[in-house]
């Protein structure tokens, strides 16, 4: 595992992964090795088929990630060093990545500023307590949000509402961000857990095979039209369509009772 192992933490319970950027000294910014722990991190739960859900947060109560830190050598890098270096899978290894079939929520805790906001547009699933902050404020040091941001926010929120925030580099609030549909879930800070378990718990009362089949469909067809996609024969859809789950889950409603999921 490369990077530093305090710098990113990864906990699994119940085929939940929580990744935790534990930085909290410089707001949860993130550094090369913090990038490098992080893309370990998200290939090994990848090929984990016990994983069925990730969230991803910050440590401390004041930042989810306030982007890249400004305090490193990456810094020192020229606008034209850092595009010629861009990582492929974006943003803390997760702003653009394509392969991780099955649901992640970013709960944001606080500050989602710069490659933190990517990180959020990485996400499926956005809760946010009222007291968090957003913003893809690269403009207002010069530079740019590369990792996904700019590309992700315009296709995400409603034109003038992406354009607003990316002209200006500015910071908007939870509520302002649920109005524009990026964030979910807005409630207070001392209910974040409790909003994401709630969340947590309707991913898992699907089907493991249906929900990745529904991510892979979804990550992997947003250049084809709606006919196209339905065509594609992808991994996941085939495995579903052929699961144990399926299965079990008609057998379930039958018998009226609750699945048991497999998996398989």
């Amino acid at each position: 595992m490369t990077g530093n192992a305090d710098d990113v933490i990864l906990t699994i319970d119940n085929g939940v992964a929580t990744v935790t950027i534990n930085r909290p000294h410089v707001l949860n910014a993130v550094d090369g090795p913090t990038t490098a722990r992080l893309n370990d991190i998200w290939e090994q739960l990848e090929h984990d088929r016990g994983i069925r859900a990730v969230v991803v947060t910050g440590a401390g109560p004041k930042a989810f990630c306030t982007g890249a830190d400004m305090s490193s050598s990456a810094v020192d890098k020229t606008g034209l060093e850092y595009w010629a270096e861009l990582d492929a899978n974006g943003f803390g290894g997760l702003s653009l990545r394509t392969t991780l079939d099955v649901p992640v929520i970013a709960k944001v805790n606080g500050y989602a500023l710069g490659g933190g906001m990517e990180i959020v547009l990485g996400a499926d699933i956005v809760v946010a307590s009222d007291s968090a902050r957003f913003g893809l404020t690269e403009p207002r040091v010069g530079r740019l949000a590369l990792d996904g941001g700019i590309h992700q926010l315009v296709r995400r929120v409603p034109y003038t509402q992406a354009m607003g925030l990316l002209l200006t580099g500015r910071k908007a609030g939870a509520a302002e961000m649920q109005a524009m549909g990026l964030v979910n879930e807005v409630v207070p800070a001392e209910e974040l857990d409790a909003a994401v378990d709630r969340w947590l718990e309707q991913i898992l009362a699907c089907a493991p095979t249906s929900v990745r089949a529904v991510k892979q469909m979804v990550t992997r067809t947003g250049h084809l039209t709606a006919v196209e996609a339905r065509g594609l024969r992808l991994p996941a859809l085939m495995d579903a369509l052929d699961s144990k789950d399926s299965a079990e889950g008609v057998l379930a409603f039958q018998e009226k009772r609750a699945p048991v999921w497999s998996g398989e």
